[in-house]
């Protein structure tokens, strides 16, 4: 699959060749993938969540109401005495699933070189993912309860803020060629 992966962005490569060395094209064909599958399930749980009036999930049930916080309305889930609001939801449930996509992605495809041991890449790329899904949600907390922004359209602005950061975190920190190191995988 790997192998597969890698021919077919590879095959979109040649036109990009002048503007961008292979593995940062490979990041941005990876990197923006993995973005879209985050996208469609955040959007996905976020939109499920609003058409639902409770879910039910075995040990306990979620109600589902629209909350005004300040000025702006928010989809909230609430249960026992707990409150979450649905688009943190739907922003844990999307990093969930880019985080497992996106280190396969990055040490299988783009990130080839590095030597560091795998647990020591999953463990940074780990540090990386949690700063960039705090900078996530905070921006995205801004924007939809003090700026009034809609929660799809945040996460969008959001995502290309925190996509440049995290290139260079991957880049110099977890998938970073260490010197001196002979091959170590």
């Amino acid at each position: 699959m790997k192998n597969n992966i890698t021919s077919i962005i590879d095959f979109f490569y040649p036109p990009f060749k002048r503007v961008m060395p292979l593995q940062t094209f490979r990041y941005a064909a990876c990197g923006g993938g993995n973005m879209l599958l985050g996208f469609l399930v955040f959007t996905g749980v976020f939109h499920l969540l609003s058409s639902l009036n409770h879910i039910h999930l075995g040990f306990t049930d979620l109600a589902i109401s629209n909350v005004l916080i300040g000025d702006a309305k928010v989809l909230m889930l609430q249960t026992d005495g707990f409150a979450f609001k649905a688009h943190s939801f739907a922003l844990t449930c999307s990093s969930t699933v880019v985080f497992i996509v996106g280190f396969l992605l990055n040490k299988f495809v783009v990130f080839t070189s590095s030597n560091l041991r795998g647990r020591i890449q999953l463990f940074r790329y780990f540090l990386a993912t949690v700063s960039s899904f705090c900078i996530n949600y905070f921006l995205l907390n801004a924007m939809v309860i003090y700026l009034h922004v809609y929660p799809v359209l945040a996460q969008v602005i959001v995502t290309a803020i925190v996509v440049t950061i995290s290139f260079f975190m991957q880049q110099y920190f977890t998938f970073k060629v260490k010197e001196n190191q002979p091959g170590i995988k």
